[in-house]
């Protein structure tokens, strides 16, 4: 008699993934059908993590955050890719650097950037009044001189002139913007104006570290160096943004009974304050909570530095930030993000249906409220903490 195989029990789960037999790529072949034939390696996790945002960021109680690292904005990233999500609602609000909304300005003031090359000689660019970033080139007077100048005259305008968050500061600024895109029949070219016609709210975390910052506390200087002060009162307030992002996540779960996303384009700070809501949430206000729901990492940075670029999503899950028990669902992509992000883009276009807008910029003082209710009622150190404070005001 022929041996029997042996048997192997819980073999057949390993084996139970589509098979790798794709369809040849033909003219025929669209962005759709590409992406659902990558199989294997980050090809695969891209596959992945377009369908998770077919299936569930798709669907209506899911929130969904996106932070922006790196140049994204200056390589034409917003126009192509970040504005299409928004509009398309699977984009319901955004942290960034300021450098991106910095350079997104250039867009909004049609002032040309220009492919180029990095293997330029640097020392004959800064001579020529060129600046580059990587192979992105642009004038120094004309871009970067006249898009400082052109901010700081909207800056001092009335509508600025309090404290305020990051996330008021770029509404206003967006206001402006699309108001410059409309008189100049630019098309929507500005991620700031289009946050602002689609009421999405837009934080950068660390508001100092951008020419915007820059030009602020420039602005706080002649003030102060003129005498006039008490006339130029804008200021940033990064807590204001803390409780604000928090308030969204919050009310998201706690109040809408829904489902939070993320979609972190590079790592950064970013990536920190926007996953930061839930340890905020959890272990600062003491409100009972798990983590986000999905999660999709794009990243070229690696894990074993111990850098947050690269932290993969058990390490943020071990912090609080993700649901543990939703990590299955959650997809790392170690791709460049100029790459990937136009992808996504088109693969969302493509296959699934626009999602009403959430608007939650609008719902800005209503979503603070719920965020104090749920404060006072969970935490158990409020009383202790008013004390203190009293003591220290007497």
């Amino acid at each position: 008699m022929p041996n029997k195989k042996p048997e192997c029990p819980g073999k057949d789960k390993y084996l139970a993934g589509k098979r790798i037999l794709p369809e040849p790529i033909s003219k025929e072949t669209d962005i759709a059908r590409l992406i659902d034939n990558m199989d294997a390696y980050n090809g695969g996790r891209l596959r992945a993590a377009c369908h998770l945002i077919k299936n569930e960021y798709s669907q209506e109680d899911v929130t969904v955050g996106l932070s922006l690292a790196g140049a994204l904005i200056p390589a034409g990233l917003g126009r192509s890719a970040i504005i299409p999500l928004m509009n398309h609602g699977f984009v319901d609000w955004i942290a960034s650097t300021g450098a991106n909304m910095y350079h997104d300005l250039h867009f909004a003031f049609n002032m040309p950037m220009h492919r180029g090359s990095h293997t330029v000689d640097d020392v004959d660019l800064r001579d020529k009044g060129i600046t580059r970033i990587y192979d992105i080139l642009f004038d120094y007077e004309d871009v970067l001189m006249e898009t400082d100048r052109r901010l700081r005259k909207i800056m001092v305008r009335p509508e600025f002139q309090k404290e305020m968050g990051t996330r008021e500061f770029y509404h206003h600024l967006g206001k402006v913007m699309n108001e410059h895109e409309q008189k100049n029949n630019l098309g929507e070219v500005s991620v700031v104006a289009a946050a602002y016609r689609n009421g999405i709210p837009v934080f950068t975390s660390s508001p100092g570290d951008s020419t915007i910052g820059m030009n602020v506390a420039g602005l706080e200087l002649l003030a102060e160096a003129a005498g006039m002060r008490d006339l130029f009162k804008l200021k940033i307030n990064p807590s204001i943004d803390v409780n604000d992002s928090t308030a969204i996540i919050l009310n998201a779960k706690r109040y809408e009974k829904g489902r939070t996303a993320v979609i972190l384009a590079g790592g950064g700070s970013p990536k920190n304050f926007m996953l930061q809501t839930e340890p905020q949430i959890q272990e600062v206000l003491m409100i009972p909570e798990v983590g986000q729901d999905y999660d999709i990492n794009i990243t070229d940075a690696r894990p074993d530095t111990g850098g947050l670029s690269g932290a993969p999503p058990s390490e943020a899950a071990s912090w609080g930030k993700l649901d543990p028990t939703k990590l299955d669902e959650s997809v790392t992509a170690y791709m460049d993000v100029t790459v990937a992000l136009p992808l996504v883009a088109a693969y969302v276009c493509q296959t699934t249906r626009p999602k009403k807008l959430k608007r939650l910029y609008d719902r800005g003082q209503e979503l603070h409220e719920k965020l104090i209710e749920s404060y006072l009622e969970n935490n158990r150190e409020v009383e202790e903490l008013k004390t203190l404070i009293k003591k220290l005001s007497a």
